[in-house]
């Protein structure tokens, strides 16, 4: 019984912020750094190559409904380099709800002495479906849920900006800037349902601690309407230009570790865990996350340092 009333939690968490206010409702990543396509559309051709990152994030393991994230982005800049194209593809399951994001993005990149200032644009759909009649309710025949979602098609843009070197990046974004409108139901408990704006600011730096170690701390600051500013702080080490090993903490939510291995310059494999010390932490076994990226081509410079970002 209270493994289904946590299903039911988790489904009000997503659909009724008015009540909740200290949810998000987009997936959240402890990897986020390497994942910052999906979130700031002006990081497109950051790389100054076709860049592909796909993760894999399974949430509270052996929690009933825990949220499963897929997500796969790639992004290249074109050949006279001012411009810049990616896309991003985001699966998120958790209970009976699931929703497949895919997003196109553009960016232009104004080239300064020893940093690049981006602007960009994101567009695209979210496919939004709730099963709301797999659910045990507390109330038989409870009215809210009789009715299932099926494939609402979302449109939506959103915006930012980048600003980046080879040692430190800042950026801000808003990656969705309508609010649908989720469930079409008059019925009380819907009254609210609607996709919130997320805006995020992101920050990092690259620090030589001597020739072998490099230490990189990074920031994710989150702000949704309706709810409290969160915020993700990770303090990395980059050890030999090859192995990445760090921490993360997740404001009154969670923490954890990372690891990440530079396999030859082009393939990059990374882990992570965090353990949230929340009350959900009392039903569940922490959190998995599983990155692959690869780079293809030649940056125009050379190479000449790993990519740190």
């Amino acid at each position: 019984m209270m493994k289904k009333a946590y299903i039911l939690g988790l489904l009000g968490i997503f659909m009724a912020f008015a009540k909740c206010s200290i949810a998000q409702q987009d997936p959240m990543f402890s990897q986020y750094m390497f994942n910052t396509l999906s979130i700031n559309p002006a990081y497109a051709g950051s790389a100054d190559m076709l860049e592909v990152n796909a993760i894999y994030r399974h949430q509270w393991v052996k929690f009933d409904g825990a949220p499963v994230t897929q997500t796969l982005v790639a992004h290249t800049p074109l050949k006279k380099e001012s411009l810049s194209f990616g896309g991003s593809i985001i699966n998120d399951r958790h209970g009976p709800v699931r929703q497949t994001g895919i997003y196109g993005d553009i960016s232009y990149r104004i080239f300064m002495d020893k940093s690049k200032l981006s602007f960009g644009l994101k567009a695209g759909v979210n496919l939004f479906s709730a099963n709301l009649q797999d659910l045990n309710t507390v109330v038989d025949a409870d009215p809210t849920f009789q009715a299932n979602v099926s494939n609402r098609t979302l449109p939506n843009f959103g915006a930012g900006v980048f600003w980046h070197s080879e040692r430190y990046y800042i950026g801000f974004s808003v990656p969705k800037l309508l609010t649908n409108k989720l469930i079409n139901s008059d019925l009380p408990d819907f009254k609210d349902n609607k996709e919130r704006r997320h805006a995020f600011l992101t920050a990092g730096i690259v620090l030589d601690i001597n020739n072998y170690l490099k230490f990189k701390p990074t920031l994710l600051v989150k702000a949704v309407d309706g709810a409290p500013i969160s915020f993700d702080v990770t303090a990395n080490f980059l050890l030999y230009e090859k192995f990445w090993i760090g921490a993360m903490y997740r404001f009154e939510d969670a923490m954890g570790v990372l690891l990440q291995y530079e396999v030859n310059g082009k393939i990059r494999v990374g882990y992570a865990y965090d353990y949230t010390f929340s009350d959900i932490g009392q039903y569940s076994n922490g959190s998995h996350e599983i990155m692959l990226g690869v780079v293809f081509g030649k940056r125009s410079g050379g190479d000449i340092s790993p990519r740190y970002f």
